[in-house]
């Protein structure tokens, strides 16, 4: 969603309905501050949405990465190993990691409901088959465990062994 003030209510709205989170910060140091205020704005709007950012599978982006004056990726990393986030560098325009984020997001999510729910044990889901299909779809030829470990920090809990392999 855009970050500008003008659509504060359109980012609360979305919110509402939402399992999983796909934060995307722009890389440029100039956008830090920016960036910190834009994650406390997702933090308010999921609380008045009776949410807990806690409780919600959450990845976080730094797109950009292409741009001048970008954050070192090794600081970026040492933010994200104090975080419990899986946290991808990016750049958009390129598709560079814009899968891995959508797959790592998806397997956070599905571990979330599953584990809520029991829906595999439920449904017989393969979860692990549906997230490669989507990768292949997305014209992605790695694995689903590559496509997860490309995040530079962070944690990609699996909540169900099975999950991934």
């Amino acid at each position: 969603m855009p970050g500008q003030v003008i659509h504060a209510s359109t980012r609360r709205l979305v919110l509402q309905g939402a399992d999983g989170v796909a934060f995307v910060a722009d890389s440029r140091t100039s956008e830090t501050d920016h960036n910190g205020e834009s994650f406390i704005d997702l933090k308010n709007n999921l609380r008045e949405n009776g949410l807990s950012l806690r409780q919600m599978p959450l990845v976080i982006q730094f797109n950009k990465r292409d741009l001048d004056d970008i954050r070192p990726e090794a600081e970026i990393a040492e933010l994200a190993s104090r975080g419990r986030e899986p946290v991808y560098l990016a750049i958009a325009t390129r598709g560079t990691c814009v899968v891995e984020t959508l797959i790592g997001l998806m397997h956070l999510t599905w571990s979330s409901l599953d584990a809520e729910h029991d829906l595999a044990k439920k449904f017989g889901f393969d979860a692990q088959r549906f997230l490669a299909e989507i990768a292949q779809k997305l014209g992605e030829s790695r694995e689903v465990p590559e496509l997860l470990a490309a995040c530079v920090g962070g944690a990609l809990k699996v909540l169900r062994p099975e999950a991934v392999t």
